[in-house]
């Protein structure tokens, strides 16, 4: 057990989770805490905030939320600089938030786009940018999780917007591993299959449900928490020599589609 500790040990560390009040993200949250991290949930609902730290603190865990506009830069340096103030570092960076849209191609709008793309996207860049400055100037070994998405890799219909905006984020995962890798700052794209959250909820018709189980070997959607296993590789020293990859935890869905 020690041996494991030792491996997957994030005592010490601090880690920042952009869409932490979410489902997903809050399981991610929840692991990293588990394994020693003081947490921090961004988001923008403080009482979805409340009910997860409730649950960390619950299973010996620690942290706190900050609420924050994730989609300019000054907000997100008001983020960093409150992190810095209150635990005294930052290790590990989530980015998780994400908004869907089901509106057919022909009838999206620009103002539509756009809103899709400055959470999904642009928020990622930005963040990326302000955290990496921090730990370049203080020369900190880091992890960056970017949460990507099965339809970024396999076109599926109904999300255009989102899937656009997600593609973006695989893409730019890639580029930032292979830029900052020398400086041990580590970038790597968590890729959910199926797993029933807020976002997707409104899409997932009958009909929808049966192509999506038909196409996944394990013929299930995949539990929040199973997320947990691929975000301590990516966290801990466990992935010390992983970057620059995407990582699918999804039911064997990528597979079927070879």
């Amino acid at each position: 057990m020690s041996y494991l500790n030792n491996l997957f040990s994030l005592q010490g560390k601090v880690a920042v989770v952009i869409g932490g009040t979410g489902e997903l993200c809050g399981a991610m949250a929840m692991s990293l805490a588990q394994a020693g991290a003081e947490v921090v949930l961004v988001g923008s609902s403080q009482e979805k905030a409340n009910d997860r730290l409730a649950r960390i603190q619950a299973a010996g865990g620690k942290g706190y939320f900050i609420a924050a506009d994730i989609t300019n830069p000054v907000g997100l340096q008001e983020l960093l600089t409150t992190v810095i103030e209150r635990s005294g570092q930052c290790d590990i960076l989530i980015n998780g938030a994400g908004v869907n849209s089901t509106t057919p191609f022909l009838e999206i709008t620009e103002e539509e786009y756009e809103s899709v793309f400055a959470v999904n996207t642009r928020a990622v860049f930005l963040a990326c940018q302000v955290f990496v400055k921090y730990f370049l100037d203080n020369g900190l070994a880091a992890s960056i999780i970017n949460i990507g998405s099965m339809s970024a890799v396999i076109p599926l219909s109904q999300v255009f917007t989102y899937s656009m905006s997600k593609a973006a984020v695989h893409n730019i995962s890639r580029n930032l591993a292979r830029e900052w890798a020398m400086q041990n700052i580590r970038v790597n794209t968590l890729v959910p299959g199926f797993f029933p959250a807020q976002q997707n909820r409104k899409i997932l018709s009958p009909d929808r449900v049966k192509k999506i189980m038909d196409h996944t070997p394990m013929n299930r959607f995949g539990k929040a928490e199973e997320l947990s296993g691929a975000t301590l590789l990516l966290a801990s020293d466990a992935g010390s020599f992983i970057t620059g990859e995407e990582i699918a935890v999804d039911g064997g869905f990528a597979a079927m589609t070879i």
